[in-house]
C-alpha cells in the first residue's frame, strides 16, 4: 500500500507514518518510530508534512503532541484540488502545444506507460485500423484493455483487427479477421488518422515507434486493405 500512496503524492516515510497511524490509532512520536523503524527526528518533520496535506492532526497531551490520522478520503480530496488547479493550466499548454506541434513526426515511447499514452491518443479518433493484433498485448498490459475498450466504446470508436490468434474476440464495436497462426509476431501496427504506430509487445521492454506522416499511413492503409481481403472472418 505505500506504493500506492506513493502516486498519490506522499512521500514513502509520509506512507509509512500515515499507515502506522492508521494502524495503531493516535500516537506519539516515539510509538510512531518504534513501529515504522523511523529516527525520531525524521517522524517529527514526517508529520509537520502531513499535517501541512491535511493528513494528519494532534492534540496536546500532558505537553506531549499525540498525532492522529484524518480520514483517508482526504487523500482524494487532495488529489481533486490539485487537480482542479491544474486543469486551467494544462488548458492553456494544450493550446499552445498544438500551435508549435510539429506536422511529421517520428516518436518513440518506452515501457508500459509510454504505451498507454500511445493507445490514449487513438481515443481522439474515429477508427482504428489494427494489423497483427497479438495476444501478447493482454499480457503486457494486463487489465488496461478493458479501459481502453470501454471508453473507445463511449466515444463509439470503430476498430477492424486482423489478429493473429483467435483467443482475441469479442472486443466492443470491432471487425475481427485472422491470419494463418504460421505468421504470429510480437509486432502490431496501428493506423488511426494519419498517424501509424509499430508496436513490439515485449513483456519487460514493449516499445512504440509512432510516425505522423500522410503519405506514410495511406501506404499502410492500403496495405492494411489488402490483408484485410486475404485474412478469413
Amino acid at each position: 500500500m505505500i506504493e500506492e500512496l506513493k502516486k498519490a503524492g506522499l512521500t514513502e516515510n509520509e506512507a509509512k507514518v500515515y499507515l502506522s497511524l492508521i494502524d495503531i490509532g493516535p500516537s506519539l512520536a516515539g510509538t510512531i518510530s518504534r513501529k515504522t523503524g523511523l529516527h525520531r527526528r525524521t517522524v517529527y518533520d514526517t508529520t509537520e508534512m502531513l499535517i501541512e496535506k491535511g493528513l494528519l492532526s494532534y492534540i496536546l497531551e500532558n505537553r506531549r503532541r499525540l498525532f492522529k490520522a484524518v480520514n483517508p478520503y482526504k487523500i482524494i480530496e487532495n488529489l481533486q484540488e490539485k487537480q482542479n488547479l491544474l486543469s486551467p493550466i494544462v488548458s492553456s499548454l494544450q493550446v499552445k502545444f498544438n500551435e508549435t506541434k510539429v506536422k511529421e513526426e517520428t516518436n518513440f515511447y518506452r515501457g508500459k506507460e509510454g504505451l498507454k499514452s500511445v493507445f490514449e491518443d487513438q481515443l481522439n479518433y474515429k477508427e482504428v485500423l489494427i494489423l497483427g493484433a497479438s495476444i501478447k498485448a493482454y499480457e503486457v498490459l494486463q487489465f488496461y484493455f478493458k479501459w481502453y475498450d470501454k471508453k473507445r466504446k463511449e466515444k463509439k470508436i470503430k476498430a477492424r483487427i486482423i489478429a493473429q490468434d483467435k483467443k482475441i474476440k469479442s472486443i466492443p464495436l470491432s471487425d475481427i479477421r485472422y491470419l494463418p497462426q504460421k505468421y504470429t509476431s510480437p509486432v502490431s501496427v496501428n493506423i488511426y488518422g494519419n498517424n501509424v504506430s509499430i508496436i513490439l509487445w515485449e513483456k519487460d521492454k514493449p516499445l512504440a515507434i509512432v510516425i505522423k506522416n500522410d503519405s506514410i499511413s495511406k501506404g499502410y492503409r492500403n496495405y492494411f486493405e489488402l490483408m484485410w481481403k486475404i485474412a478469413k472472418a
